[in-house]
């Protein structure tokens, strides 16, 4: 098998809910859910949670819902996506599949793909949804697709859009990304845009004759170089902004002056700035070069002064921290849904050669989560 091409798994084996944890994020990982592969792991979730009576299932795609209907006052979602990035290239590395149990100092760790992004958290969703049969709030739990690819191929993006109803009625939502056990409330916005440069064309040996357009991009990129991050509180959490170029693109021969020139910008901006506003101050910033926005998703706000997110605090005991990336919190919060960041394993180690995920991670998340929904 070469390091990203899909195993041949057929039919997924049916998954036990009820098992440990950690032995059910192993049984995740094993299956391959590479973008646009996922539909064997929503099979696999579907016909298990449509064993269990207290809850009412809904599939759009390979996204799945499911709620229950106590009639509890409030209502709390919990979110998690079952794609992952493509398998690594690197000969030898662990973060693949299937799965592989390991000993770290002592503690016992999983590797494979999607340990920590996010296969560990969707393991959690699954363990409650199984046995949470009378919680102190209605739950309902979502597992999308599409989450590590363009924002408009989200499965939540699209719930949203065709089924609004079954996820718009709740107070409160947990994304179970990787938090290394502690809550991250709100997140960065983010924007890509290209920045165009032509020029013309000329033979290299009489370069004069021609107009660089690599040359036109230098005064773009001392912009770049001497951009200052800043630093944003919002809501007492300090968030880090950042402004880079991420791609660039120009030239065709050793001996062709090159006609054109394209930078790829990525901008990530604080949860005090509107999609809108985080727009003008990019325009303002390159003024006069014209930006071609080819992806923007909007930052979200911590919502940690939300009488359920503070009881989640009290429940995980660990003082809340901002999200730097952006998350589908942004999502939710555009919705007027307060929501957070809370999943087992370090975020650091999201797509890496060796990702991985130890077991007692798994087990604080589900032991946090369980006592915040019975209390």
């Amino acid at each position: 098998m070469t390091p990203d091409s899909a195993p041949q798994q057929g039919t997924v084996p049916d998954l036990d809910l009820t098992k440990d944890v950690a032995e059910l994020t192993a049984d995740l990982l094993d299956v391959y859910s590479v973008s646009d592969s996922e539909g064997p792991m929503t099979d696999a979730i579907e016909r298990a949670l449509k064993g269990y009576a207290h809850l009412t299932v809904h599939r759009h795609g390979d996204t799945l819902v499911a709620r229950t209907d106590l009639g509890r006052p409030e209502r709390v979602v919990l979110a998690g996506h079952v794609d992952t990035v493509p398998l690594p290239r690197t000969a030898g590395a662990r973060g693949t599949v299937p799965s592989e149990w390991d000993q770290i100092d002592g503690r016992k760790v999983l590797f494979g793909r999607g340990a920590t992004d996010m296969k560990g958290g969707v393991a959690v969703q699954l363990a409650l949804a199984a046995r949470l049969t009378e919680p102190s709030r209605d739950i309902t739990y979502v597992f999308y697709d599409h989450e590590e690819v363009s924002s408009d191929a989200s499965g939540l993006g699209k719930l949203l859009e065709v089924a609004p109803d079954l996820v718009t009625d709740a107070d409160f939502a947990v994304l179970l990304e990787p938090t290394d056990g502690r809550i991250e409330g709100g997140c960065n916005g983010t924007m890509r845009f290209w920045v165009h440069a032509t020029g013309t064309a000329a033979h290299s040996g009489r370069a004069w004759m021609g107009e660089n357009a690599i040359h036109k991009v230098g005064d773009l990129l001392r912009i770049l170089e001497q951009y200052q991050p800043e630093s944003v509180v919002v809501e007492g959490l300090e968030f880090r902004e950042g402004l880079n170029a991420v791609q660039i693109d120009g030239g065709v021969a050793g001996n062709v002056i090159p006609d054109s020139c394209n930078v790829h910008i990525n901008y990530r901006f604080a949860p005090d700035k509107t999609l809108e506003e985080a727009t003008e101050r990019m325009h303002r910033i390159f003024d006069g070069y014209e930006l071609d926005i080819v992806d923007a998703s909007p930052a979200a706000r911590p919502g940690l002064d939300a009488p359920l997110a503070k009881d989640l605090v009290s429940s995980v005991g660990v003082d809340p921290h901002p999200k730097y990336g952006w998350t589908d919190v942004a999502r939710f919060s555009a919705l007027g849904i307060p929501a957070v960041n809370f999943g087992p394993g370090d975020a650091l180690l999201a797509h890496s050669d060796d990702e991985h995920v130890f077991a007692s991670e798994v087990h604080a998340c589900l032991d946090a989560l369980e006592r915040w929904l019975t209390a």
